[in-house]
């Protein structure tokens, strides 16, 4: 993943946890009580990147409500919370949020995975698509 977004010189943890574990981290970090699939958390560092946390159960029930592998749905909040250590924020703008998808896809492609990206996968639940 570091590799294909040109980052090779640096390295970043993944931890995969339950509901509950990302709910306590979402809450006090974020002021959400409620667990979610991806959280980021930069580090000024200039070796390591940050951390990402993702909720294994989460990523169970979506890759089954969108129909694929659990190891896509993992691959894919990888490429998401990877953007969101870097720099990108969908949720600051309209254009912030068009860039963060479209770097999704570029990654996504890059790695020869597929998918869309969370943000395309996100965007055709609300439209009714599986």
């Amino acid at each position: 993943l570091l590799r294909a977004a040109k980052m090779d010189d640096v390295e970043l943890s993944l931890t995969l946890c339950d509901d509950a574990a990302i709910q306590a981290l979402n809450k006090e970090h974020r002021a959400k009580d409620k667990p979610t699939d991806v959280l980021s958390f930069p580090l000024e560092d200039q070796y390591m990147l940050g951390d990402l946390v993702i909720s294994y159960d989460t990523s169970v029930r979506q890759a089954e409500a969108r129909h694929h592998a659990l190891r896509d749905e993992l691959r894919i909040l990888m490429v998401h919370g990877l953007l969101h250590l870097i720099g990108y924020d969908h949720e600051e703008s309209e254009e912030e949020y068009r860039e963060m998808a479209a770097a999704e896809q570029k990654l996504m492609k890059r790695l020869g995975w597929e998918g869309e990206g969370l943000i395309g996968a996100a965007e055709d639940e609300q439209e009714g698509e599986p």
